[in-house]
Order: C-alpha cells, then structure tokens, then sequence
C-alpha cells in the first residue's frame, strides 16, 4: 500500500511540473517581444481594414503587442468585423487607446480588444447602425454583445450602444443610444486607464520597455482607402456610366469618355487592392464594354448581344459589392444621377451659343414663307411647247402650267414642241421633239 501511495504521489508530482513547464513554455511562445502601433484615423473603410489585418498579421508573426490608436467616427461594419476577426486570434496583448472617440464600428473595434485604454474626454459607443432594420440592428448587436462578453464586459452596456429600445438605469434610458465618456467607461469596466500619453498606457501593460514599431499605410491601402470610401466610390461609379454613357452617344472619342475610362479603373482597382474583387471582375465588364459597341456600331438594331453587354456590366458592379442590397442602391444611384445630368446639360447646351457652331439652327417653315424642293419627277416622258428660246434655259408649257427648264444641250427655238427627258429636284430638262 505505501509502495502504491507513493506511485501515485510520485505520478501527481510529475504531472504537476509537467503543467507548470507547459504554461511557462507558452507564456514564453506568447510574451511579447515589441509593440506594434496602429492608426485606426478617420472612416474605417476596406482600405483602412487591408492596413489593419497586416499589421496585426505582421505583429502576430513577430511575437509583437498591438496598441491600436483609434479616432474615429465609424464607417463599414464589414471592414471593422474583419479587423475584429483577427483580433480574437492574436496571442499577444492587443490594446485599443482610444485618443478623441470611438464611434460606431470604431467602438466595435475597441471592445473587441483585450484591453480599453482612454484619454480624458474621449468616447465610445453611439453605435446605433444604419439601415435601421431590425435584421441589422440585430446583427450589430449580437457583434458589440458577444464581442463584451468575450472580453469580461457587460454585455448589456455594448448593446445599449447599438440599439435605442435598452434602458440601463442610472446609465441610459430608452429610445436613447448609449455614449460613454472615459469617466463612465473606468467606472463601467470598459477602460482600464485614462490616460494621454502613450508611455503611460504601455506602462500600465508592463510594456513600456519594448522596442515600439509604427506601422503606416502602404500606397496600396492608401489608395485602396480612398477610392472605396462610400462618398467617392459613389462618385467614382456615377463619373464612369456618365462619361461612358456620353462617349457612346456622340460621335468619335474625347475627354467623356477618358474620364469614365479612368473612373471606372480607380473603382475596379481600389476593391482589388482591398480585396473586395479580383481581375475577373474587371474581366466581366470589359466583355461587357465590348458586347455594348458591337451592338451599337456593328450589329444594327439592338438585341441579344446589347442585352449581354448590359448584363456583363451591370454583373460586374454587383460582385465587386460584398452586399447586394448595397450594389443595387449604388447602382440606382448612379443611374439616376446620369440621367439627370444628361438631361441638364442637353436642355442647355441646346441653348448655348456653342451648339449653334455644331447644328444648323435656321428654320425655313412654311408660315415664314419657305417652300420645300419640288418633285418634278411626275413630267418626265411628258410633252409640250417651248413659249421663249431655250439657249440652253428657258420656259416651257406642259399640262397648261409654265416651268423653266433646261435643253439637253441644243437650241431650241420658241414654239417648238418639246419632251421632258429627266428631272433631278426642281431641275427639268427636256429635248426637241422630232417632226
């Protein structure tokens, strides 16, 4: 018995060390070598995303802590619930300083972060989404809750945030959506710190002696940042079907058609750089583009080759969208502006003195005394009398009516019988009848 005691002693020793040996192996696998900073400035957006989740790929890589410097209104929840993604999978302390605010899908980032760091007077949360469906509302909810509860936060005060309909006593009531200033936040578990200063906040983290590694944006996400920006995507999409819509209504090829050439490149390409579509999306349009002018130059009419182009393109815009109901609205949007503006432009331009140079404006209406070309076809082969000299033109009677004509190329003397041998316009000419 006491041999089997001391087995089993000796057993629950080893598998004790055994443990600790463990933990010590990870904590090492995961402490920190450096600090990687990020910005998370202004619309969050699918450029700002790409920057994000390569700096906290890289930061994951290098064994790094990530301090994210947030200050922002907001933007895409697509572009924020990717960012949030691979937070959740870092191994290495992730800390979101939130310097001014972080609002809306900026306060998702933040609480998807281990760690809340605030300076003094800066806010979270007014998060309430937009379309306000209750299918989004829903969704952005159970992200803000689940992202809290993940993290040791009430997750009551993260929905507070995004949907007016929770009242919090003491904190916010209902038909309200819930703002935290950095006071609140400490006092609500939703900051660890107030702080301004960034040494302060490493510090408090035991990570104030590493090496700190800034990591800015590449071109490609600058670029990528920009363009896929709602506002200047919107324009971008409108400047392409109008300058396109334009070139193929007019003859040859100008500045229209440049401009919708090049907008269309900077739409297609800022969703590549960041990852929204690939090549075969610009692929699709371009077969599009090219079944559109086969249509309107080579095949007369329009028809089934018209009908693919329009699908082509209008399918090509709808994939570089992530959300259909988002590529429709961008789509109408677009469209309707063209329309409006095609329809200005032409009723002024109509009116300019600039047209005058391109269309003959002069009217020759009736009531102002014109008179079209007659037919004189209707005489031909018919006969009658020359009533002056034709040398070689002159007039003529045929059916009692009077006509100045013209000889074949002879004299032909007055009172000589005469027949119409071809007509062009008001032009007669006629011949000597032989007797």
């Amino acid at each position: 018995m006491k041999v089997k005691k001391l087995l089993l002693h000796l057993l629950l020793v080893i598998f004790a060390f055994s443990t600790v040996l463990t933990n010590q192996v990870v904590q090492a696998q995961t402490q920190p070598k450096s600090v990687y900073v990020l910005s998370i400035d202004g619309t969050i957006e699918l450029g700002l995303a790409q920057y994000v989740v390569r700096g906290l790929e890289l930061a994951k890589a290098n064994d790094a802590a990530v301090l994210l410097e947030i200050n922002t209104f907001g933007g895409r929840v697509d572009a924020a619930v990717e960012i949030c993604d691979l937070i959740f999978r870092m191994e290495t302390p992730v800390i979101a300083f939130i310097r001014e605010r972080a609002i809306s899908a900026g306060a998702l980032i933040a609480i998807s972060a281990p760690h809340i760091a605030m300076a003094p007077g800066s806010t979270i949360g007014a998060a309430e989404p937009q379309p306000l469906d209750e299918k989004t509302v829903s969704f952005v909810k159970a992200e803000f809750a689940s992202s809290a509860e993940r993290n040791g936060k009430d997750p009551k005060i993260a929905e507070a945030m995004v949907d007016a309909d929770i009242a919090i006593e003491g904190l916010v009531d209902k038909d309200k959506i819930l703002t935290l200033t950095a006071v609140s936040a400490l006092k609500h578990g939703y900051t660890d710190i107030i702080s301004s200063y960034r040494t302060q906040v490493l510090d408090h983290y035991g990570l104030a002696d590493l090496e700190i590694v800034e990591i800015d944006r590449n071109w490609a996400e600058s670029v990528a940042g920009f363009v896929t920006e709602p506002t200047v995507s919107q324009l971008l999409l409108t400047l392409g079907f109008l300058g396109l819509v334009v070139e193929l209504i007019t003859p040859g090829w100008g500045i229209p058609g440049t401009i919708g050439v090049v907008s269309m490149a900077l739409f297609f390409g800022g969703r590549i750089l960041s990852g929204l579509a690939g090549f075969e999306v610009v692929l699709f349009f371009l077969l599009g583009l090219v079944l559109l002018c086969l249509e309107l130059f080579v095949i007369p009419g329009f028809g089934i080759v018209g009908i693919l182009g329009l699908a082509s393109i209008f399918g090509s815009i709808f994939l570089s969208f992530k959300d259909f109901y988002m590529a429709l609205s961008s789509i109408i949007i677009a469209l309707i502006i063209t329309v409006i503006i095609i329809i200005l432009f032409w009723n002024k331009f109509r009116k300019s003195s600039a047209w005058r140079r391109f269309v003959l404006v002069t009217r020759e209406d009736k009531d102002l005394g014109y008179h079209g070309v007659k037919d004189y076809s209707s005489l031909l082969g018919k006969t009658g009398v020359a009533i002056s000299p034709l040398r070689p033109a002159g007039t003529v009677i045929i059916d009692n009516q009077r006509y100045d004509v013209v000889s074949d190329g002879g004299f032909i003397a007055a009172d000589t019988e005469i027949k119409v041998v071809f007509t062009e316009g008001n032009r007669i000419i006629v011949t000597e009848v032989s007797k």
